[in-house]
């Protein structure tokens, strides 16, 4: 053990490539997302102490710096996932989008044209649709979208 502690004082830059490799394999393990931008920045810091000599406090303060500053500004620029049950529902993607009701809706319950198809609908409010009154899909329960008169 002491022989790999001195090969990676005198070779840091595989240090820090394992250091990333490892982060980046709990990333895949996990997928949360959090250790993909500490990975890159190890990954980064290799590279950089492989050209650049320099002690190992430096090194620990860039990959820390560049670990936050890159977790802060991807945080910022990535949209948030929705919270979805199943995110291989096809009919969530209809959310949102605008259709046509189809025929007078009874107790709150018809159909609408939606995207190309005749679906199964109820209403949100209770306040029925007129026919061929636009509608907008607010959500879905099973099979039914859930409608608003648009």
């Amino acid at each position: 053990m002491p022989d790999a502690i001195a090969y990676l004082m005198t070779h840091p830059f595989w240090g820090w490539l394992a250091l990333g490799a490892i982060l980046l394999a709990v990333e895949l393990h996990t997928g949360s997302g959090w250790l993909l931008w500490p990975a890159a920045c190890a990954a980064a810091v290799a590279l950089l102490v492989a050209f650049v000599p320099m002690s190992g406090p430096v090194a620990v303060l860039i990959f820390a710096g560049l670990t936050i500053v890159s977790t802060i500004i991807s945080r910022r620029m990535m949209k948030p996932v929705p919270d979805r049950s199943d995110i291989n529902d096809p009919l969530v993607r209809l959310v949102g989008h605008h259709g046509m009701a189809v025929s007078a809706f009874v107790n709150g319950a018809g159909r609408v044209f939606v995207d190309g198809k005749e679906w199964a609908a109820e209403t949100e409010s209770g306040l029925a649709p007129d026919p061929q009154q636009k509608v907008e899909v607010t959500g879905v329960k099973g099979a039914i979208l859930r409608i608003r008169a648009a």
